[in-house]
């Protein structure tokens, strides 16, 4: 028998104490969990993004029942903990983002993040007190859980429209006094931003590594005070990256080069276990 629910949040958890901050890659299926898994990984994480885009659908498309449906193939394909990018709890009201933790809680994760963003372009962010009031809920049903669920808080100003450094770390800051274990603010565009916030706040701070220009070497990120790093999408688009070279290869030359370089059968079989 593989690892509890139990066994996998409190080593999680237990990450996040370390001095040296950990990369926490985000698969989009469970053959990309396991060949993660294989190269030494300590866990993963789901991307929204990642996973929509890998069934043809935009970010924040899935809806909730089909995005944990993912997150479940992911916990299932490792005995890696697992945490999952909740999006804004899959609902505006606080009673929602609770239920989602619930029910996040269910699939196998130890932990997940919920953000601040709206998803209406007409009004992108919650207010402060909304945002909190979120937060608190989820905070809260994650305390009745019978395992240490890991709560992250995204403040969600940089990608959508509100660069405001000072107004990230109020809500960051709000954000740990209402329950959050983690601290993440995606879209920081420089080290001095990352820094600011590391030393605001008490809690780990989650970095997203994903963004050409806003993308810095893990040594230098946890020299800033960071101790958890994502690469959301974008070792989804690096795959994807690789199949268009190969296809385009095919289509254009009629030659194969490409598998030159590509695992052979037996090395793929071994990593994902089969």
């Amino acid at each position: 028998m593989g690892p509890t629910q139990q066994e996998k949040a409190v080593r999680f958890r237990s990450l996040h104490e370390r001095l040296q901050a950990f990369v926490i890659p985000n698969p989009w299926d469970a053959g990309s969990a396991r060949l993660l898994a294989s190269l030494g990984f300590e866990a993963l994480a789901t991307s929204s993004a990642a996973a929509a885009n890998a069934q043809g659908r935009r970010d924040g498309e899935l809806g909730r029942d089909l995005a944990l449906a993912h997150v479940r193939d992911i916990v299932n394909a490792t005995e890696l903990p697992v945490a999952a990018d909740l999006e804004n709890g899959f609902g505006h009201d606080p009673a929602t983002v609770a239920e989602t933790i619930r029910l996040a809680a269910d699939t196998g994760i130890v932990g997940g993040s919920i953000e601040d963003s709206t998803g209406d372009v007409s009004r992108p962010l919650y207010t402060l007190d909304e945002a909190v009031a979120r937060i608190a809920a989820a905070a809260a049903s994650a305390k009745t859980l019978p395992f240490p669920f890991t709560l992250t808080a995204r403040a969600e100003n940089f990608l959508h429209g509100n660069p405001d450094l000072d107004d990230t770390i109020r809500r960051l800051q709000a954000y740990e006094r209402a329950g959050a274990n983690v601290l993440f603010a995606p879209g920081l565009p420089d080290l001095a931003a990352v820094r600011a916030v590391c030393a605001a706040v008490t809690r780990p701070v989650h970095f997203m590594a994903g963004m050409r220009g806003r993308t810095f070497p893990v040594s230098d990120l946890q020299r800033a005070g960071v101790r958890r790093v994502s690469l959301a999408g974008s070792l989804y688009r690096a795959a994807m990256s690789r199949l268009v070279e190969a296809a385009r290869e095919v289509k254009e030359h009629g030659t194969f080069t490409f598998l030159e370089q590509t695992l052979d059968s037996s090395e793929m079989r071994a990593r994902l276990k089969l």
